[in-house]
């Protein structure tokens, strides 16, 4: 080690996407850069559910992938199923991306591994100010974490309860997710930002 904090990137993509038509996870190119955006972790585990089977084999060579057998309860379900797996390793903090945030890359992730903090760190990427995704936390709140997160709530509520910094990334993406064909057809129209 080079005397930084040991991360995963824990990247959730278990959905059905409902209002997409397909599972998130299924859309061309999604996975290979959400899992390109989390190049500065240590390790990447992806959270598979709806379509796992199918989805496999679209995860880049690397990444450990698990599936959330009870990915129809919502987010937080996923979210519980990537930090269990999580809890007999190394690491001491995870940032936590979803695998429909077309526009963010390995440089927001980057600024939020630059936040100093060990297990007891919590940050996350704000947009013009306003908190969105990646997050990163400290080992210290995994499980604080996981009894909070309930259905599409995830880690929404634990957060808000809780002093975390926010890193400001609005000069590099919009972090606005994709739920729909239109939104994805006005994305592939505007392009990478």
């Amino acid at each position: 080690m080079d005397g930084r904090s040991r991360t995963t990137g824990l990247l959730l993509a278990a959905g059905a996407g409902r209002r997409m038509g397909r599972p998130k996870a299924l859309v061309e190119g999604w996975l290979p850069r959400a899992v390109a955006s989390l190049a500065g972790c240590d390790e990447v585990v992806v959270v598979l559910g709806a379509q796992a089977d199918r989805a496999r084999p679209l995860v880049p060579p690397g990444p450990r992938v698990v599936v959330a057998e009870d990915w129809e309860q919502g987010m937080g379900a996923s979210l519980c199923t990537g930090l269990r797996a999580l809890a007999d390793g190394g690491s001491r903090r995870c940032v936590v991306t979803l695998v429909d945030l077309p526009d963010v890359t390995a440089e927001v992730v980057a600024r939020l591994l630059a936040v100093p903090g060990e297990a007891g760190v919590l940050a996350r990427a704000a947009y013009d100010a306003v908190p969105g995704h990646p997050v990163l936390l400290g080992r210290d709140h995994w499980a604080g974490v996981a009894d909070s997160a309930a259905g599409d709530q995830g880690a929404r509520d634990y957060l808000r309860a809780r002093d975390v910094v926010l890193v400001e990334c609005g000069d590099l993406a919009a972090g606005v997710d994709v739920d729909t064909p239109q939104e994805l057809g006005r994305q592939r129209l505007s392009g990478p930002s």
